[in-house]
């Protein structure tokens, strides 16, 4: 899953939506106006209710970015790469790069975000509590202070890779300080939990007409298919044990100059070396990552005054590797990765290119699961 549009960066890391998130924003604002805040306070307009649902909507979001950035900030803390945080139909999700460096590691990043969202019930809570508090206000409180608390509960489930099932994993590693197997079982969990949403939500759903079992069906595929994504992450770091990004790699890799334009590389390079993703070298020294995708999206009017400079992942937000990084954890960040592509530099330079599709091909696994 990638943004759709980047709308902040706090402490380094990306705030982006994705389009999916404004379906659910206005899903969310539509039953506040319409239901919700009618039952919670009756009596008052049509345009109060809508300002209403506005404000509640918008706190709300902001809640979720709260409780991804407490999971993202801890993680900083733990020495990991943050690729950013990205705002979608299921909420929010905090993207990292590589492996938890211990159990204990996993399990303080796990708890950050759902201890944020306790602090905001309690707020929220706090502030229901005061008296004399406009109705509408206590309105909107009231329902955040609700919802993070219902939030904070269904969080902390054992439903991998909900907050709940990566503490799970996390104790169930610190016991047994296996990863694999460990994810194995916080997987095989999650996996019954989400069977359990699945078939109660269609239940729910069909009983009742509540649009909120289509939601609890929908969110136990969720859990289903990103829980078994990051089973084959394990098995990954498993099958490559011992190996490294150099054993991988392809040496050599043909590289671009940053001062090509966009027309330039599209007409002379691509067609005679198609691949997906290039270095960017200056003077022997590589500055950057261009993939072709990038640059076949350019409108065709950009294309004369595009540079790929212009187009390219700068080397500081590009995947680098050293051709003696733990070949387990390299696929692991190709993987969470966009475009799934990694330099490998060594001390006199750019020593290879490797790729998820390299990775795929390895293990002999179906491609679909390069896109997890």
């Amino acid at each position: 899953m990638t943004s759709s549009i980047t709308i902040a960066r706090i402490r380094g890391i990306d705030i982006g939506i994705n389009w999916s998130w404004l379906a659910i924003v206005g899903l969310i604002g539509w039953s506040l106006a319409a239901a919700v805040f009618p039952d919670l306070t009756p009596g008052r307009s049509d345009l109060t209710y809508v300002l209403m649902a506005i404000v509640a909507t918008l706190l709300f979001f902001t809640s979720l970015l709260l409780h991804e950035l407490g999971h993202a900030i801890q993680a900083q803390r733990e020495g990991m790469k943050i690729e950013g945080i990205t705002l979608w139909i299921f909420g929010g999700v905090a993207k990292f790069s590589g492996m938890f460096p211990s159990a204990e590691a996993e399990f303080r990043v796990a708890v950050a975000g759902p201890v944020v969202t306790l602090a905001i019930g309690l707020l929220t809570l706090g502030i229901y509590e005061i008296p004399g508090l406009p109705e509408a206000v206590a309105g909107v409180v009231q329902w955040l202070s609700i919802i993070n608390f219902a939030l904070l509960i269904f969080n902390m489930l054992p439903a991998f890779p909900m907050d709940g099932g990566r503490v799970l994993r996390a104790l169930i590693w610190r016991r047994n300080r296996d990863f694999p197997r460990s994810t194995e079982i916080a997987g095989a969990v999650g996996r019954a939990f989400g069977q359990v949403f699945i078939f109660g939500g269609i239940f729910l759903f069909l009983a009742t007409g509540a649009f909120g079992g289509a939601w609890l069906a929908l969110i136990g595929w969720f859990v289903i298919n990103a829980g078994q994504a990051e089973v084959k992450v394990a098995r990954m770091r498993t099958a490559f044990a011992g190996r490294t990004a150099a054993d991988l790699m392809v040496a050599a890799p043909q590289s671009v100059s940053p001062e090509l334009t966009i027309e330039q590389f599209l007409e002379q390079v691509l067609p005679v070396h198609r691949y997906r993703a290039y270095p960017v070298v200056r003077d022997g020294h590589a500055v950057g990552l261009l993939s072709s995708r990038a640059a076949l999206t350019l409108p065709r009017r950009a294309w004369p005054a595009t540079t790929v400079e212009q187009t390219m992942v700068p080397l500081d937000k590009a995947l680098v590797f050293a051709p003696e990084k733990d070949l387990g954890e390299a696929a692991m960040e190709l993987i969470q990765t966009e475009p799934g592509r990694g330099l490998v530099v060594g001390p006199s330079g750019i020593a290879g290119l490797i790729s998820i599709t390299d990775v795929v091909r390895a293990l002999e696994l179906p491609s679909a699961v390069a896109v997890g």
